[in-house]
């Protein structure tokens, strides 16, 4: 080993040592150099900032060459410092520097096979959009080789499938092909709490397409593999008898449901997961598909699926709850059982949900639009639905035989009841003859 190399260990050595990494870039290209050119420059990779290195090095000084964090003269070697590829969702390929700018202009001008040589990764800042080409081309596309720049970071294949849905943008074709081919690596190597940053930054409006997407590049079925499930279940879609695979209707819903509740993620995220038990259920007889107790089972494995994807406790109680009730508005309910759907939390979202059903599967408001009404006449307070008064007892206060003039007084005393004009029995026995008396 040639002197400055020596020195490049050393140098290596010591910001070891001080809980910093530290290794000389392309070793062998550099040697190469130094014997037949006698180059006495070293390039070494480093997680240590200019701060630290001038604490360890005194002599270090800023540099402005391209890509460097400092350099320093030492010996007749001139040491250029670059910072390393820290990025946890970089393909592990990426990881390692392996060139520099420096070093790629010997590469060319010696007029290597610079193919071998090469690594993508050229340290920068970060930015919203770095890794993609301008989108007013009017697609998704990622900047240069898109294999090449997909290993630097792997995240950005979910970065892109997040900003097609966004934008409602296409994905272009090379940049397609790159991230359906590293699908399994995005799942190998990005964490899922990153996976779910990108998530959470797509429209409500938007993520039924976010959800095929992650389907079509076969992300899903690695990340969300009870719902990529669903595309092998079928179910009537309406009393058309036409059938439909369950995932297609998740989709459908979750693209319904913002049309009401516009902005609401956690809702359409519940909408995601609102048949998923049915995977579970499934039992076929009588020449039909049937899933019994599908919402009680979905929401059990709704939670164990949530918590694999990090979400705090209390999003998981909110997502959960909405795929364990999104049924009880589908059945026509009585004025009592409305009263109790109102007493659960969260009924609003529950009835959007079931509104974004009907409209996904085409089918008939019969049912909601009952129960809409049922919600309506529960919202008056219990004591005041009855009157406190039967048709019976009217007719024994009154004398009056049965007849449509009973009818008329019992709705009167019911709507008097609600106005606070009377309260008690006795008021009510007063109002009937009075009531009685004006009908005279």
């Amino acid at each position: 080993m040639t002197q400055p190399f020596k020195d490049a260990v050393a140098v290596c050595k010591t910001i070891l040592r001080n809980g910093f990494d530290a290794y000389v870039i392309n070793s062998r290209f550099q040697v190469e150099l130094e014997r037949d050119e006698g180059e006495r420059e070293v390039d070494i990779a480093t997680d240590m900032l200019f701060d630290d290195l001038v604490k360890l090095f005194p002599n270090a000084a800023c540099s402005e060459g391209d890509g460097e964090i400092a350099v320093i003269e030492e010996a007749g070697t001139t040491f250029r410092f670059h910072e390393v590829n820290l990025l946890e969702t970089a393909h592990p390929e990426a990881l390692l520097v392996k060139t520099t700018p420096r070093l790629q202009k010997r590469m060319e001008s010696r007029k290597k096979d610079r193919s071998s040589l090469a690594c993508p990764y050229i340290p920068r800042a970060a930015d919203l959009y770095e890794g993609f080409a301008d989108m007013g081309e009017g697609r998704v596309r990622l900047s240069g080789e898109p294999g090449l720049t997909l290993k630097r970071n792997l995240l950005y294949g979910i970065r892109a499938l997040r900003f097609a849905a966004n934008y409602d943008l296409p994905i272009e074709e090379n940049t397609w092909v790159a991230i359906v081919r590293s699908a399994q690596r995005i799942l190998d190597y990005v964490p899922v709490t990153d996976i779910m940053d990108e998530w959470r930054k797509v429209e409500a409006e938007s993520m039924w397409r976010f959800v095929q997407l992650l389907f079509d590049s076969m992300i899903l079925h690695g990340l969300l593999p009870q719902i990529a499930a669903l595309t092998r279940l079928r179910h009537i879609k309406n009393e058309t008898g036409v059938d439909e695979s369950v995932f297609d209707h998740v989709i459908q819903v979750m693209r319904r449901y913002p049309e009401e509740l516009p902005f609401d993620w956690y809702g359409t995220l519940a909408c995601l997961f609102h048949d998923i038990g049915k995977i579970f259920t499934a039992e076929y007889f009588d020449d039909k598909w049937h899933f019994h107790q599908h919402h009680r089972v979905g929401a059990q494995v709704t939670r164990k699926i949530l918590g694999r994807l990090r979400l705090p406790p209390e999003e998981m109680d909110l997502i959960c709850h909405l795929v364990r009730h999104h049924m009880r508005f589908q059945y026509m309910l009585t004025e009592r059982g409305a009263r109790r759907f109102m007493a659960l939390e969260e009924y609003p979202r529950l009835v959007e949900m079931a509104r974004a059903d009907i409209k996904a599967r085409e089918g008939n408001y019969t049912n909601f639009n009952h129960n809409v009404k049922m919600l309506e006449k529960a919202k008056t307070p219990e004591e005041m639905s009855e009157p406190l008064l039967n048709g019976k007892e009217i007719m024994e206060c009154t004398g009056l035989t049965p007849g449509p003039a009973i009818g008329l007084i019992r709705d009167a005393l019911l709507q008097a009841q609600i106005e606070g004009k009377v309260r008690t029995p006795d008021e009510a026995v007063e109002f009937v003859l009075a009531r009685k008396n004006a009908m005279l």
